[in-house]
């Protein structure tokens, strides 16, 4: 009976609370300026306590089997939309999931959060979503981090800041290679549409690149899209999709300029930290510093396969976050060497691939984070594609021998002058057989 009664008082309150609102607006003429903000404060603190009353309410009728019974409904949803009829342009499925997923243990942090009135019901369902997404891939012991940075993600950023925190977790509590998998698997993705015609004269291009293809892109597109104004003084009055359109058409054409000439000048770079003990174990993830994608996350095997690319600076950080290595010069191929290899391999090495040299980028068969030298005889030409698989497959290669002609090597057997194991791992075992990367000092 005295159950029944507090429920019964706790009505009368949250009627009199509803009428109170209600009323609001006649009465804010009275209220003061200093007044508003606190007003509006504690309407705040009222909207987060109802989405946990209303949590709470959903899931003792879930327990009690209210909800897929009687004429309102047959689904705990309808039932939902049936008794709150502002869920019915959404969120009642929301309310659902986190009235079912309080029933676990493991989600007692993202309930005292909504309880609280910290954590929105709409962003307490991303939090859970995730949750139960990562779980699989977590390293022992690393769940109740994991949730806790969520939970702050979503309570600073709402549900999108909570779903942009994944790779970081992934980086630092994902069990091993996780990160990389990730984005490896996201390459299949990657695509360009064909231009669509409406016949107004404007033609429009989907594009969708991987978290690499990305970085790389807003690197390039960055100085280009910056705001140029003209010679006499005026401002640059194009929008900042305009401008970056018109960036993109300068980068085309300067490389359909460049496409059969060596490179010899740098081209956009990209600042990249990772500490050498991720680097050396493939563990973590690098940081794109500086310009407009600052913060990207790169797998750490990502990071070994572009950095023997000019646009990308690997800066490799020791244990106390000093810098160790800022991969200058002496890792790149320089235009002279980068001639030689045109002529040595005539395009990209891996076996029946014809890509032609100027689509191809030079390659450390040692690795540049394994101390492997920038010279021909630890090069070979890759492209883009078979770049990613030698790295991703951790396939070995090695020059053969050959004799000089005209000033460049020429290969004295058919085939090709480097030579591939295609075998997974090949590269691993070259390691072992070269008695593993040195550490740095």
């Amino acid at each position: 009976m005295e159950g029944s009664l507090t429920l019964e008082r706790r009505r009368e309150r949250l009627a009199a609370a509803h009428s109170a609102v209600q009323g609001l607006e006649a009465e804010l003429w009275r209220a003061g300026g200093d007044d508003l903000g606190p007003l509006l404060g504690e309407l705040d603190a009222l909207a987060g306590a109802c989405d946990a009353a209303k949590v709470a309410v959903v899931s003792e009728a879930e327990a009690r089997g209210e909800t897929t019974g009687g004429a309102h409904a047959t689904t705990t949803v309808g039932w939902v939309r049936h008794w709150a009829p502002s869920t019915r342009s959404g969120g009642a499925g929301q309310l659902v999931t986190v009235a079912q997923a309080f029933a676990k243990a493991a989600n007692a942090p993202v309930k005292e959060a909504v309880d609280s009135g910290r954590l929105p019901v709409r962003s307490a369902a991303v939090v859970v979503a995730e949750a139960d997404r990562l779980r699989p891939l977590l390293a022992a012991g690393a769940e109740p981090h994991v949730l806790e940075g969520l939970i702050g993600m979503a309570v600073q950023h709402g549900p999108r800041g909570c779903r942009m925190v994944r790779p970081a977790l992934l980086a630092r509590y994902g069990l091993d290679d996780v990160l990389q998998r990730e984005q490896s698997a996201t390459k299949r993705f990657v695509a360009l549409s064909q231009p669509n015609d409406d016949g107004s004269g404007v033609f429009e291009y989907r594009l969708a690149l991987d978290v690499e293809g990305k970085a790389v892109l807003e690197a390039a597109l960055g100085p280009l899209s910056a705001p140029n104004p003209s010679k006499e003084g005026g401002p640059d009055l194009r929008p900042s999709d305009q401008r970056r359109g018109d960036a993109l058409v300068t980068l085309v054409r300067r490389a359909v300029m460049a496409s059969e000439s060596v490179p010899s000048a740098p081209k956009a770079q990209l600042f990249l930290t990772l500490d050498w003990d991720q680097l050396r174990d493939r563990t973590g993830a690098a940081t794109s510093i500086g310009g407009l994608d600052a913060g990207t996350l790169l797998a750490p095997d990502t990071v070994r396969r572009i950095a023997c690319d000019a646009a990308v600076i690997p800066i490799v950080l020791g244990a106390d976050g000093e810098v160790l290595d800022w991969g200058r010069e002496r890792r790149l191929f320089t235009p002279a060497q980068t001639k030689r290899l045109w002529l040595r391999d005539g395009g990209c090495t891996f076996p029946g691939c014809s890509a032609p040299p100027q689509w191809c980028d030079g390659h450390h068969l040692v690795h540049w984070a394994d101390h492997g030298p920038t010279d021909l005889t630890n090069a070979a030409l890759l492209c883009e594609r078979h770049h990613t698989i030698v790295h991703s497959r951790r396939l070995a290669g090695h020059v053969a021998d050959g004799h000089v002609a005209d000033g460049h090597v020429v290969d004295d057997r058919a085939g090709g002058l480097v030579r591939w194991d295609l075998t997974r791992g090949s590269y691993d075992d070259l390691l072992r057989d070269r008695g593993g990367p040195p550490l740095r000092a």
